[in-house]
């Protein structure tokens, strides 16, 4: 009874190409052809991952700019004590806001919120975009985690081609103040 070609699952670092399967069993690479055609698709899906992130900053800073217009982002709401700050345990350092005042005095301690409030359309377009990019990352970590070295490869060129593309200017003002703008390759 011939069972045809099976999907050949490597736990170690491999070069194999024919029968490798990717992320799903449909994605059967079974050609020389239909190998170098996925690790183009895996190349595009690196460059989609930061596309979508370069679409979250831009979004960002689109809804930043619509709220100062309105007036809005001078101030921070800030859920403290009545004066503002206070010392739960007589330092000197304001630590309503720290997760320890809670443990110290044995209540609930709200956490600070600071920045201004989203209206829903603009919560909804970011969740949306982080929630496509969390799908993403995920995805593609399965196809690195094949061990294929040429899948790892095809998933790095990507990356790299698509923060060339997606990331050529810088706020070096934000870099200097805050250290690295963004964050690198990582799962979410």
């Amino acid at each position: 009874m011939p069972s045809g070609p099976t999907c050949s699952m490597n736990m170690l670092w491999n070069t194999q190409i024919e029968d490798t399967c990717i992320v799903f069993r449909s994605w059967h690479i079974s050609s020389t052809a239909a190998f170098v055609f996925s690790c183009a698709a895996v190349v595009g899906l690196g460059v989609l991952y930061e596309w979508l992130r370069a679409a979250q900053r831009t979004l960002d800073r689109r809804i930043a700019a619509a709220l100062r217009a309105q007036g809005k982002g001078k101030a921070a709401v800030r859920l403290a004590g009545p004066e503002g700050v206070g010392s739960v345990s007589g330092r000197d350092s304001p630590e309503i806001e720290s997760e320890e005042a809670g443990l110290l005095t044995g209540s609930l301690v709200p956490k600070a919120r600071v920045g201004t409030p989203l209206p829903f359309s603009a919560r909804l377009s970011r969740a949306i975009l982080y929630g496509a990019s969390v799908f993403l990352s995920f995805f593609l970590m399965l196809v690195f985690m094949t061990y294929n070295a040429y899948l790892i490869l095809a998933t790095v060129v990507g990356a790299a081609l698509g923060h060339y593309i997606f990331s050529s200017h810088m706020d070096i003002d934000a870099v200097l103040a805050n250290g690295v703008d963004g964050k690198g390759m990582a799962c979410h």
